[in-house]
């Protein structure tokens, strides 16, 4: 559709309560060729007709149709420019809930609305939706006896009390009912022999009943010692496979209503109680049943299931059709691995919700009273006041419709809806009021019908002054022989007026070019970097090349060092392109035969710049590294790579190496930072100095050295003589002169006598 490439986004406010989005094209209606108002009006909601009758004296008849604003340029004034709005009528609204002064208590507002749009626009609008007070609740309790539930029935034993216990905090009007299911009694579900029929827990050495499809045991009652009663009573059964048969179930509870005894004023909660995934669909076939769900009730006198081994397993979209249409909430309660399936199913499920089960079930009056207050769409409940919620609603009409349509917006678990009938505008006013036999139109050769004339039989033009069969083809053919506007539109009185083109705008005088017929690069037309013009591109600033995807800057190919790349290779299109042989890489940065491109040339450079003449040496040098050198400044920076290196005689040499088809250029030589030649005698006087100076610091530290060793003798032996001590005594060796003899007879004591020998 024409309408889809449009892209913007234009808003209008018709109504307090509305707020209009449109999509706006970013060209020109005009290139899609409009020639009547209503086609104009059909190519998207931002386009407008112009009425005025000489508009063509300036413009060709398809640019009738623009934007308001592009009309209004082109001299065509508002009072001419037929622009429909979106229009939005409230029908009845007669306020919300009890305190409201009608008799018919209703619980969303507004109850009829009238819509009127262009195709391609949208209407957000907003609704308000009040809890009624008090409302009725019924809970089908839909539980899965396969013999994996066995600890979670016996956990449930006192549920009808707890539960009713809980929702009359909620509600007066609280009723409970209850159900079960297993699997469809047949191959390969089950084993069918006698003994496996009677008890399928056989293998288990445990007594269960045989399996069973669907079984309602208790219509909704207010009575909760029927329900425990009823729980008290119920034994598992089993099965081969893991899915189930709950699909089967929850499809009879949904449509056997007379049964069940759903009320039509309440909320109908079915809450579905597994450990395992269900069955659906086409599963069945497996075991021999191929006629389809046909969502009929079909309990029998017992209440089972009587069509179970006979009709297939519901579809998720049958039992989406039946659930709806009795305004059944369904709340899947199911252990933790079943999870994520059941969140896929309550995904396509209006009001679904999921809630995580214990492995015996002991949560099970927890999650049916979250799951009561948190429902996807429905109101929360508080115990003190009665919600009231808005709800923005947004219709969008795709195209145009062959007549009202009548639909209506309902909250899931109520009974009161929002009816809306949807009209769509694609039909000008103008047609209305033609001018019949105008004078306008060749002295009443057609009709003027929005500004337009619409010729009678036989006459064709913009203003039928043509006869048909006259109509100057000759003057719609590019040359002799050449096919009448191209092929793409039709002569009119010698003009082509191009067909519409749902790829882009058809135009020339011969209908010769287009703005889509361009070269593609990547799918994108011009490369995404120009404009399509009659077949060629004519490419955005800063891009070039036949399909508009060469940039013409060279900074994606500046290699790390900073030249282009590497200077082994020139820059198309944004990419290094390697000239030479080896090199790789994004940049050409990777060559390892090619050496340093700075080296190659050191010789002939530093030979160029050492001697005072170039002498032949030196050409042949450069010949054959296929360089030049050049002098001149004048060259392209861009391309060249700078090299800074070190001459045998430790001086800079830094040139620009550009690579051309011939070899490569040298320019800009130049040779400095070279180190003076040394001073001889200086160097001579310093080595003397130095070694002079050594000899005397040497021969200073040496008899600084001697002096303290000898202090430190002299020291020692000035210590040491004060600690000698000089003793008296008796030479062993000496013998004196006198010797002292005692008369031991000799009278007078004492006495003795001395020879001196």
């Amino acid at each position: 559709m024409l309408r889809e490439k449009l892209c913007s986004i234009e808003k209008s406010e018709p109504h307090p309560q509305t707020t209009l989005c449109c999509v706006v094209c970013t060209g020109m209606c005009s290139q899609f060729n409009a020639l009547s108002c209503d086609e104009c009006l059909q190519l998207g909601p931002q386009c407008a007709w112009c009425t005025l009758q000489n508009f063509t004296d300036f413009f060709s008849i398809d640019e009738r149709c623009d934007t308001p604003e592009a009309l209004l340029q082109k001299g065509c004034s508002g009072e001419f420019v037929e622009f429909p709005v979106t229009n939005v009528k409230v029908l009845k609204d007669q306020g919300l809930g009890k305190s409201a002064s009608h008799t018919n208590v209703s619980y969303i507002a507004p109850q009829k609305m009238h819509l009127q749009l262009r195709p391609g626009s949208q209407l957000t609008f907003q609704i308000q939706v009040q809890e009624p007070e008090d409302h009725p609740v019924d809970i089908y309790y839909l539980m899965d006896l396969s013999a994996s539930m066995i600890d979670d029935l016996k956990m449930i034993k006192d549920l009808g009390s707890t539960l009713s216990k809980e929702m009359a905090k909620l509600t007066s009007k609280f009723r409970l009912g209850f159900g079960s299911f297993v699997e469809k009694p047949v191959l390969p579900f089950i084993k069918i022999t006698r003994e496996e029929l009677a008890n399928p827990c056989r293998s288990v050495d445990y007594e269960c009943l045989p399996t069973f499809g669907y079984r309602h045991l208790l219509s909704l009652t207010s009575s909760t010692d029927k329900f425990n009663e009823i729980i008290s009573k119920q034994q598992v059964s089993a099965n081969m496979d893991v899915p189930e048969g709950g699909f089967d179930a929850i499809m009879q509870a949904a449509v056997c209503g007379d049964k069940i005894g759903w009320q039509n004023n309440s909320m109908k909660l079915l809450v579905f109680v597994s450990d395992a995934d269900s069955h659906f669909g086409m599963d069945s076939k497996m075991s021999g049943i191929v006629v389809p769900n046909d969502g009929e009730c079909y309990l029998d006198d017992n209440n089972e299931y009587s069509m179970t081994a006979h009709l297939e397993y519901p579809t998720l979209g049958q039992l989406v059709d039946k659930l709806v249409e009795n305004n059944i909430l369904l709340i899947f309660a199911v252990t933790d691995n079943q999870r994520q399936n059941y969140e896929n199913y309550a995904s396509l499920i209006p009001g679904a919700t999921v809630g995580v089960l214990a492995s015996d079930s002991r949560n099970i009056l927890e999650l049916i009273m979250t799951s009561y207050k948190v429902q996807e769409c429905i109101l929360v409940f508080t115990r003190l006041t009665v919600t009231r919620v808005s709800f923005n609603v947004t219709v969008e009409l795709k195209g145009c419709l062959a007549g009202p349509r009548h639909f209506s917006l309902r909250p899931v678990g109520f009974q009161d809806a929002l009816e809306i009938e949807l009209e769509s505008q694609c039909a000008c006013d103008c047609h209305q009021t033609p001018e019949a036999n105008s004078a306008y139109c060749s002295r009443g050769r057609g009709a003027l019908e929005c500004g337009a004339c619409v010729c009678d039989p036989g006459f064709v033009g913009t203003k039928c002054e043509c006869t048909e069969g006259q109509e100057q083809i000759s003057d719609c053919r590019a040359h002799e022989g050449a096919e009448i506007c191209s092929g793409l539109g039709e002569c009119f009185c010698g003009q082509c007026v191009c067909h519409p083109s749902s790829f882009g705008r058809v135009y020339g005088l011969y209908c010769e070019c287009d703005n889509f017929s361009c070269l593609r690069f990547r799918g994108e037309l011009c490369g995404g970097h120009g404009e399509c013009d009659c077949g060629e591109c004519v490419c955005h600033s800063g891009w070039m090349g036949e399909f508009c995807n060469c940039s013409t800057s060279n900074n994606s190919c500046v290699s790390p060092d900073g030249s282009i790349c590497s200077g082994r290779g020139k820059c198309v299109c944004g990419k290094c392109e390697c000239t030479v042989p080896g090199a790789s890489g994004e940049w050409c940065q990777r060559c390892p035969t090619c050496g340093d491109i700075c080296s190659l040339p050191r010789s002939c450079v530093e030979c160029y710049l050492k001697a005072k003449d170039p002498s032949d040496e030196c050409a042949v040098k450069c010949n054959s590294l296929h360089a030049t050198v050049s002098n001149s400044t004048d060259f392209e920076e861009s391309r060249a790579a700078l090299c800074t290196l070190q001459s045998e005689d430790h001086c800079l040499l830094s040139f620009s190496l550009v690579d051309s088809d011939h070899g490569s250029i040298i320019y800009n030589p130049k040779l400095y930072d070279c180190p003076e030649p040394p001073n001889a005698p200086l160097i001579a006087l310093g080595v003397c100095m130095s070694v002079l100076i050594i000899g005397i610091t040497l021969l200073v530290i040496w008899k600084f050295l001697v002096s303290v060793h000898d202090r430190k003798e002299v020291a020692k032996f000035e210590a040491e003589k004060a600690k000698a001590k000089w003793q008296s005594g008796t030479n062993p060796l000496f013998r004196s002169s006198t010797s002292t003899f005692k008369n031991v007879t000799y009278k007078s004591a004492g006495q003795q006598k001395t020879y001196i020998s």
